[in-house]
């Protein structure tokens, strides 16, 4: 018999967190409750949760310093659940260290989806030997991360090094969305412009050379307006 998975909901409305839990337990989760960020913290720390589903706008504490907070020690997978909406906010959570942003109100499929998502992704990264994950495959999308060839359905495709630095950095972060600031930063390092007019660029030559059809991707997504996300590696 499997061990039923361990979610931490940080939520302090009541109605939601019966609604979530509800879902959860029926979806045969096993949910704890923290209605402050202090309480969140402490069980996140003692109850080793296998996912974190958070509320920004918590009583003692914005939800952006739980997420660095966790981030400090522990890998586990955060969803922020919130009502904020803006850009600014969905990208200093994601910056900040969480795995997803869920706008309220949402669909009861969209969040078992996304924890699903999150569960299986950070379950094999865990278990995967570093000597496995020197390669990077999607359909016909192949990294060689050890020998820096990359080919399209069999085909070596060349890439300038800027090129080659996002596409790499993206497919090791496959599945997760990563922000036009991080990439700026990994890529031209912490004194980059934030303009991201050179990343576009980038982007879009090398949506050239890998996407069959660059108006409708099927490697590299955009999240309007937060950043770019890869699918994930059908080697994990």
């Amino acid at each position: 018999m499997n061990l039923k998975q361990k979610i931490l909901l940080i939520e302090d409305e009541k109605n939601i967190c019966n609604f979530i839990a509800t879902t959860l337990r029926a979806q045969n989760y096993k949910v704890s409750f923290a209605n402050s960020a202090a309480n969140g913290l402490s069980l996140a720390a003692s109850g080793c949760p296998d996912l974190i589903l958070l509320d920004l706008g918590l009583p003692d504490m914005d939800g952006i310093s739980v997420i660095r907070n966790v981030r400090k020690w522990s890998h586990v997978p955060i969803i922020v659940i919130s009502a904020r909406s803006q850009e600014r906010e969905k990208v200093e959570a994601l910056d900040a260290g969480a795995d997803d942003y869920i706008t309220k109100p949402f669909g009861t499929s969209e969040l078992m989806a996304r924890i699903r998502t999150a569960l299986r992704r950070f379950t094999i990264n865990s278990s995967i030997p570093a000597s496995d994950q020197s390669r990077y495959r999607a359909k016909g999308l192949v990294i060689d991360y050890d020998k820096h060839v990359i080919t399209v359905d069999g085909n070596i495709v060349h890439f300038t090094q800027i090129e080659y630095k996002i596409l790499t950095f993206l497919s090791r972060n496959a599945g997760k969305v990563i922000t036009y600031d991080t990439l700026l930063t990994h890529v031209w390092g912490p004194y980059a412009d934030s303009n991201n007019r050179i990343l576009r660029v980038n982007m879009a030559n090398i949506r050239r050379k890998v996407e069959h059809n660059s108006a409708d991707p099927q490697y590299i997504f955009t999240e309007i307006g937060i950043g770019y996300r890869m699918i994930d590696n059908e080697n994990l």
